[in-house]
């Protein structure tokens, strides 16, 4: 394999730049991921130390003209019906950006409660689709918003038990978790679990050498993780499955060099941003989550970002909200 280039920092910033920029048929056909791309690429300038890149007032009152005023909660783009996914955007954006106070805070968390099933699964609208993704997110946003008490009290004071049971019970004999229990294992799902159960303390319920050798079983010959086995690389599991290792204390268990040339190679070095796998084109998802695995993997130059929320680590510990993980050194230079 010919090397890698290295990370061209300043490419990936003006792709990012220009993302807006582009209103193209792709572009109006994606608004169902506007706010979640908006969370993309912040985070990722943040990453890169960058994160003065996109004027943050203008990225704020985009944010609040996503606000649905019927919910309580924030769709994906102004005129959307709130959901889960795009509410975590929004709320991981406010933060970043020193604006949380924006939000009405006691009507976002009574949304995010109001998904809770019977069962303890998590939906991700009013329309019911249910999986441990909408668990990850309604732990991570009721903890941003400083409300997990709520958790405790909902479903008359059921409502952290079964949502815990619910994510325990959709482990695997294998040690990894799938979207619900019986489902099959996936990198992804093994994520938002792990989080979720880190998040609120609960790391106990995972057994870590087992899930450790499942996940570093994803490793394949060329370098990248793939979410699945007998399934193809892919960069972003380079954050999947290196975060979920970082907050087990495994993260050492995968070959970082061979990781680190994976994810350069993915660069568009003429344009800017990353791609699924080198060759292919490059979207703001596997940018921002091959530059989120390449810090949890030291690469010079990066911001340390934190494996539970995906948001810099700095942020997150000034919110005293920090767990224990482990991350790799470093990296003084490259190669």
């Amino acid at each position: 394999m010919a090397a890698s280039p290295p990370l061209d920092v300043s490419l990936h910033v003006k792709y990012i730049q220009k993302l807006d920029e582009k209103k193209d048929l792709t572009y109006h056909l994606t608004e169902h991921l506007r706010l979640n791309g908006v969370y993309w690429g912040l985070t990722a300038l943040c990453i890169m130390g960058e994160k003065d890149a996109l004027p943050g007032a203008a990225m704020v009152g985009y944010v609040m003209e996503c606000w649905d005023e019927r919910a309580g909660a924030f769709g994906a783009h102004p005129g959307h019906d709130a959901h889960i996914h795009a509410t975590l955007s929004a709320l991981q954006v406010l933060v970043m950006q020193d604006a949380l106070e924006q939000v009405d805070a006691p009507r976002v968390a009574e949304f995010l409660i109001s998904l809770i099933g019977d069962d303890g699964r998590v939906a991700g609208d009013e329309f019911g689709e249910r999986d441990t993704r909408f668990s990850y997110i309604l732990v991570s946003a009721l903890s941003l918003l400083g409300r997990l008490d709520m958790l405790e009290a909902a479903r008359e004071g059921k409502g952290r038990e079964i949502v815990l049971n619910n994510i325990v019970h959709s482990m695997n004999f294998d040690g990894a978790f799938g979207a619900e229990p019986g489902a099959e294992s996936h990198g992804a799902q093994v994520w938002v679990c792990v989080a979720a159960l880190a998040i609120l303390g609960e790391l106990d319920r995972v057994d870590r050498d087992l899930l450790g050798w499942w996940l570093s079983e994803r490793q394949l010959p060329n370098g990248g993780l793939n979410g699945r086995p007998e399934k193809l690389e892919d960069v972003c599991y380079s954050w999947w499955n290196l975060a979920a290792l970082s907050i087990i204390g495994k993260l050492h268990w995968i070959n970082r060099d061979k990781l680190i040339a994976f994810i350069l190679a993915a660069q568009d070095t003429e344009d800017g941003g990353i791609a699924d796998r080198p060759g292919d084109w490059v979207d703001v998802f596997h940018t921002v989550f091959g530059l989120a695995g390449l810090s949890l993997l030291g690469y010079p130059g990066l911001r340390d970002v934190d494996p539970l929320y995906c948001m810099p680590a700095e942020v997150i510990e000034a919110r005293g909200l920090k767990r224990d993980y482990t991350t790799r050194p470093r990296l003084k230079a490259w190669p």
